[in-house]
């Protein structure tokens, strides 16, 4: 794993031309940037496409998709110490506040990255090994322009489709109804999911999601959340093959 953090190769090793995000870094604080230099070889994983991530304990895997600052994931990894979780995001200060926050609450079950998410999964993440994917608010692209940005694709999910384990769970959240109803309307229509809401549609916000400080704030303006979570109920085999780096 290599010590500095390198983020230059997000937009030159694949061939995709549309993402999911934009890379707005801002200004990184003292901490933030002491945090990446520092604590960025103990806690983080360097992109390596030829080189597949295992967890070295025989715990369940949650992987999470753009932690933002990573509060919640915090929360979530330091109220499950018997999971391991893997969280991604591309903003250097979200990664840098995660990194610190791990290294305060001295939690050895949480690990990093800061790539694109996509890639990781095709070229770093086996196949049938993750119990959970997890991704919180992503950005809802409302402009109809901007649609096709929309992480929550068919492609995409089938990609998660392939990674987790058979019962494993994706679970999304958003406070975007539009794309609440996108989201729902991709993962009804895949293939080898089933939706978990007893209503087809939607579930209450499980008690092992943390609220964070920006819901809480738009639920006191009225705004709503929807969450969803789908099970994969494909008889999958798991894979037999040892990878080589350990988290």
């Amino acid at each position: 794993m290599s010590e500095q953090l390198n983020t230059n190769n997000q937009t030159t090793e694949s061939k995709r031309t549309i993402r999911s995000f934009v890379l707005r870094q801002g200004r990184l604080t003292k901490g933030q940037q002491q945090a990446l230099t520092h604590l960025w070889p103990i806690y983080g994983i360097e992109y390596n496409a030829t080189s597949p991530i295992v967890f070295e304990e025989n715990k369940p895997v949650v992987f999470e998709i753009g932690f933002g600052m990573g509060a919640s994931l915090i929360e979530m990894a330091k109220n499950a110490p018997t999971k391991n979780f893997l969280g991604i995001e591309v903003h250097k200060p979200g990664v840098g506040a995660c990194l610190m926050a791990i290294e305060e609450n001295q939690l050895s079950n949480l690990k990093v990255m800061c790539h694109d998410a996509v890639e990781v999964l095709e070229n770093m993440i086996p196949d049938n090994s993750l119990d959970k994917v997890q991704i919180f608010f992503p950005d809802p692209w409302h402009k109809a322009r901007h649609n096709k940005r929309r992480i929550i694709q068919p492609n995409f999910v089938a990609l998660i489709h392939r990674k987790l384990k058979t019962d494993g769970i994706l679970h999304l959240a958003t406070d975007w109804q539009h794309y609440a109803e996108h989201m729902l309307e991709v993962l009804s229509q895949a293939e080898g999911f089933k939706n978990l809401s007893a209503t087809n549609d939607y579930i209450p916000r499980p008690e092992d999601r943390p609220i964070t400080k920006f819901e809480k704030r738009g639920q006191n303006l009225g705004h709503g959340v929807w969450d969803l979570q789908f099970k994969k109920n494909s008889d999958i085999k798991e894979p037999l093959c040892k990878m080589r780096q350990l988290i």
